[in-house]
């Protein structure tokens, strides 16, 4: 089974756990990118104009760079992000748009600031065309995230 950990982050702390958990699983590892990225004051959500909230409320798709060119090889995905409203970011839907992801096992992860994991797998499940499973865990680190994988 080869697996891929795919991730956003905006502020660092997502990457570190994709990073940190990808070398523990030895799987390969992909950072999803917008094409314009974003600044302090685009995340800055207490702000109604900033562009989290534009882009959410507004149900925008945000363009991104870099492809997976082998992504049909992979059979795992662990797919990561900070909780955005209750939800992954809208940036992680575009992306996961762009992929095929039939059959494929998605075990998506988040880590926040505060917000509870909700109903993150539902909301993912229509942007993962095809999706053998999906399933969402919140966590602090590398660590639990490895943990929260073994017992599924």
């Amino acid at each position: 089974m080869k697996s891929l950990v795919v991730y956003f982050s905006a502020e660092g702390r997502t990457a570190g756990v994709a990073k940190a958990f990808a070398s523990n699983i030895e799987g390969d590892l992909f950072e999803i990118r917008p094409e314009s990225p974003y600044t302090a004051a685009d995340l800055n959500w207490k702000n109604p104009l900033a562009r989290c909230n534009r882009e959410y409320f507004g149900k925008k798709d945000v363009p991104t760079v870099g492809s997976i060119p082998n992504f049909a090889d992979y059979d795992t995905v662990f797919l990561g992000f900070p909780i955005w409203y209750g939800c992954a970011p809208n940036v992680v839907n575009t992306f996961c748009k762009g992929y095929d992801w039939s059959g494929k096992t998605v075990h998506a992860f988040a880590t926040s600031g505060g917000s509870g994991i909700g109903k993150t797998a539902e909301k993912l499940r229509p942007c993962l065309t095809g999706a053998a499973s999906v399933d969402a865990v919140l966590v602090r680190d590398a660590e639990e995230l490895l943990r929260a994988v073994q017992t599924a």
